[in-house]
């Protein structure tokens, strides 16, 4: 009986993905693709979530054969990065894990997927992603030097080279970019798997307050040896260097989210108004120089110093 509902529920699901990705291949509507494209993880989320890894692998496997058959053979890119995220973030509900630790798996999942459709891309279709990147970002400098062309000689070089600094080192940030991604994405898939399963199952799944997150105190020894290791190896090119911007720049992304978290506690403890956190988020938003700086600071003494547990000590 209970192999019988594991079939009929690896089939159903299996189709309404499929049919999800015939909606994305033959009616490229922006809005809906876009929407379709982020729900596509969800079937392989609730199968994983109901029986565990191993029968998601299976069902991530049989669509992964249905969809290179049925669709196109481009489809395989996405089906490798929307299922093993989905059963990575189905497991983990399956497993009972806490919303954050899922989360942090079903990054891990999506991470995998994306180096996999990396490497899929450039041996099947000999796209060269570092490559593709560097065009892109040539493309950008030479659309905006033509659209800065009257402002002035000197001043478009100034703007032009102020660009090309800026943006010359973006390669390097490829794997900051797959890992900030896969993050992202694991975020959004997880998020509309709870309302769905909410709705289906009258569960009360849902994430912790964002006041709550404690990130472990790793994450700063890891920033640190990355920004150590910054200044040592500050020749660009060399694959230390990547390795190293890659680590300083996706910990202190983490750092970042820490502060948040903090700063939402405080304006708890504190019986702020509610506005308040979300303020200081608009305004890390809009000025990133000054308050992400600022933010990443307070990540680094909430994770480092028990500010938290004298706060609500002295509560």
């Amino acid at each position: 009986m209970k192999n019988t509902k594991q079939i009929t529920e690896g089939a159903l699901l299996t189709g309404i993905y499929l049919v999800m990705l015939l909606i994305i291949i033959f009616l490229p509507i922006p809005i809906l693709s876009t929407f379709v494209m982020l729900a596509l993880p969800i079937p392989f989320v609730i199968y994983s979530y109901h029986f565990g890894y191993k029968a998601g692998f299976f069902m991530f496997f049989g669509a992964l054969v249905l969809a290179s058959v049925i669709a196109t053979v481009f489809s395989l890119p996405v089906t490798l990065l929307t299922g093993v995220g989905g059963v990575a973030l189905g497991g983990a509900m399956h497993n009972n894990r806490n919303a954050y630790e899922t989360w942090v798996t079903g990054s891990l999942g999506f991470i995998g997927g994306l180096v996999a459709v990396y490497v899929l891309t450039q041996t099947l279709f000999g796209v060269n992603w570092m490559e593709e990147i560097q065009v892109a970002v040539d493309e950008s400098i030479t659309i905006t030097e033509d659209m800065l062309g009257s402002a002035g000689e000197e001043e478009t070089g100034v703007s032009v080279d102020a660009l090309r600094q800026q943006l010359e080192n973006l390669p390097d940030y490829l794997p900051s970019i797959l890992a900030a991604t896969g993050i992202f994405m694991a975020l959004i898939s997880q998020w509309l798997s709870y309302k769905l399963i909410n709705r289906l199952e009258r569960t009360s799944l849902s994430f912790p307050p964002v006041r709550e997150m404690r990130l472990p105190t790793s994450i700063l020894w890891y920033y640190f040896i990355a920004m150590l290791f910054n200044f040592i190896f500050m020749e660009q090119g060399g694959i230390w260097y990547i390795a190293t911007v890659n680590v300083f720049t996706l910990t202190g992304m983490l750092l970042i989210l820490q502060g948040f978290s903090f700063v939402f506690f405080y304006s708890q403890q504190k019986n702020w108004p509610k506005a308040a956190p979300i303020i200081v988020v608009l305004l890390s938003v809009l000025m990133p120089q000054i308050f992400l700086y600022l933010v990443r600071i307070l990540g680094i003494i909430d994770i480092g110093f028990p500010w938290r547990d004298r706060i609500e000590g002295k509560k």
